[in-house]
């Protein structure tokens, strides 16, 4: 299987970037391959600009969209990799589904239905966070995660089989952060077994607009 990783940090030798190589580290113990998207590393412009319309239109998109979109394409699984903040993803990941998963492309919408186009895949969301879990529990913030993300973006684009593993309060100590690292290797090699049951979004084949 071939996994692409999406990566969103500023710093690859982050706390954040120690749980991406324990990811590829267990995706290699199960004998994957891997390819790798780092967003800050490949300068990525996460603008949606005055070019990115062309999909609304029908019209030929700018070539590092189509770049991206070949990568997805030939990907059997998803990963992406990402610290949270204000409760959601960084931004220049948000600008990278808002440029990449394009209209015609990732979804059709038409008046009164939507429907995904993306083939659906096995998706891993690791999210590292600075907060206690009791304070998202306390605020209902992973629920909004999920619902936004894996359900109203990734969901809505026809990849139902998403799951989120956040890893709270990183800040506690080391003993944690070793525990979180073992977590994300056994992660890469268990999340994308042909064994492993597929979870499913709430959203159905036909998804109201």
């Amino acid at each position: 299987m071939n996994v692409l990783a999406v990566f969103a940090h500023p710093r690859r030798d982050s706390y954040t970037g120690a749980i991406l190589d324990a990811t590829l580290a267990g995706l290699a113990d199960a004998g994957h391959t891997s390819e790798l998207v780092d967003l800050y590393r490949e300068e990525f412009d996460a603008r949606f600009d005055v070019a990115d319309y062309a999909q609304f239109a029908s019209k030929p998109l700018p070539q590092d969209v189509l770049h991206e979109q070949a990568r997805v394409d030939r990907a059997d699984a998803l990963v992406f990799v990402f610290p949270v903040w204000w409760w959601s993803f960084p931004a220049v990941l948000k600008g990278w589904i808002e440029r990449v998963f394009s209209e015609g492309w990732a979804y059709r919408f038409e008046p009164g239905l939507s429907r995904g186009l993306l083939r659906d895949r096995p998706t891993l969301l690791l999210g590292v966070c600075g907060s206690r879990e009791s304070t998202f529990r306390k605020y209902g913030y992973a629920e909004a995660m999920r619902i936004q993300i894996d359900v109203g973006i990734l969901g809505y684009c026809g990849l139902r089989d998403v799951h989120t593993q956040l890893y709270y309060d990183v800040e506690q100590g080391a003993e944690a952060r070793i525990e979180y690292l073992e977590q994300a290797r056994a992660q890469g090699r268990i999340f994308f077994s042909s064994a492993r049951r597929p979870r499913a979004s709430e959203l159905g084949s036909d998804r109201p607009a």
